[in-house]
């Protein structure tokens, strides 16, 4: 007969109570059924581990032995502890890939309320253009992933929103002094800072605007530091801009209807780890009025 954890258990607990009666007590067991599984660990170890029949001390055997099960039980107690942990999320990781306007302007509050619920679950989240976190999604190095991106048949996908594209510039420039929504017109012969997203605007009339940018800052946070500092204009979606920020101005564009429309992209939910289902229901939960404020 192979030695079992049941067994382990049951002579620390002897051991630890000092008598049948009181381990049974512990273990929700009758003594009788203690007294046999001692019987049968003493068997397989081939020695008495016990000085008498009271189980009150061990042999010199017995206290080796009561040192390695001890250990054993223990870590098969936080084994289980954290199994169980991870398929109630209460522990395990999330990882994210998101664009970087994502990862600044929509996630802060989702992480902050999935934290409150989810302590112990790690969060890792990289920021990268779209073709990157389809990338990382198609690779399996992410669970989550948001961004502007197609999804292959073994993905899910969702919108989240979809946000219009407009002028970004400091607020001193002549365009934001106007007070009008911009045409495309008005943008030549400027210093234009092209970004990532800039691939999504197919209007003709932005093509020429776009191949004459001096400059090309992939990086939201840079952008938007270049354009607070007066060294040129750009094109975002409005939620890529923070409301509240007194260094920029956004203005809508007149000529054209171009859009972001941002997705939700993830493996199918019962193949996705519990942290990462529960992330998703908060993530939800947390943007569901997204596509109708914009």
């Amino acid at each position: 007969m192979a030695i079992k954890i049941e067994m382990l258990r049951c002579f620390c607990a002897v051991v630890q109570q000092g008598s049948l009666n009181e381990a049974a007590s512990q273990l929700g067991r009758t003594p009788s059924a203690v007294s046999m599984m001692l019987k049968q660990f003493e068997e397989h170890v081939g020695a008495a581990l016990f000085e008498t029949a009271r189980k009150s001390r061990l042999t010199p055997l017995g206290e080796m032995v009561y040192g390695e099960a001890r250990r054993e039980v223990e870590h098969f107690g936080r084994t289980v502890a954290a199994i169980e942990g991870l398929s109630r999320a209460e522990e395990g990781q999330v990882r994210l890939a998101v664009t970087p306007s994502v990862a600044t302007a929509i996630l802060p509050p989702v992480i902050r309320r999935f934290r409150r619920d989810h302590p112990k679950v790690r969060i890792d989240m990289r920021d990268m253009d779209s073709a990157s976190v389809q990338r990382e999604l198609e690779a399996e190095r992410a669970d989550i992933g948001i961004a502007s991106i197609a999804a292959g048949a073994d993905f899910e996908r969702k919108l989240l929103f979809s946000d219009p594209f407009g002028v970004v510039c400091a607020p001193g420039d002549a365009l934001a002094s106007r007070g009008d929504a911009v045409g495309w017109r008005d943008l030549a012969g400027r210093d234009f800072i092209a970004n990532g997203l800039c691939r999504l605007i197919e209007d003709p009339a932005f093509a020429p605007i776009l191949d004459a940018a001096p400059m090309s800052v992939p990086n939201t946070a840079s952008l938007l530091a270049l354009v607070r500092g007066g060294v040129g204009l750009t094109l975002l979606p409005r939620r890529a801009v923070p409301l509240d920020d007194e260094g920029l101005a956004f203005l809508p564009l007149a000529e054209s209807e171009a859009r972001r429309h941002l997705y939700l992209v993830s493996q199918p939910r019962r193949l996705l780890p519990p942290a990462a289902r529960a992330f998703l229901r908060v993530l939800e939960k947390e943007t569901a009025d997204l596509r109708d404020t914009v």
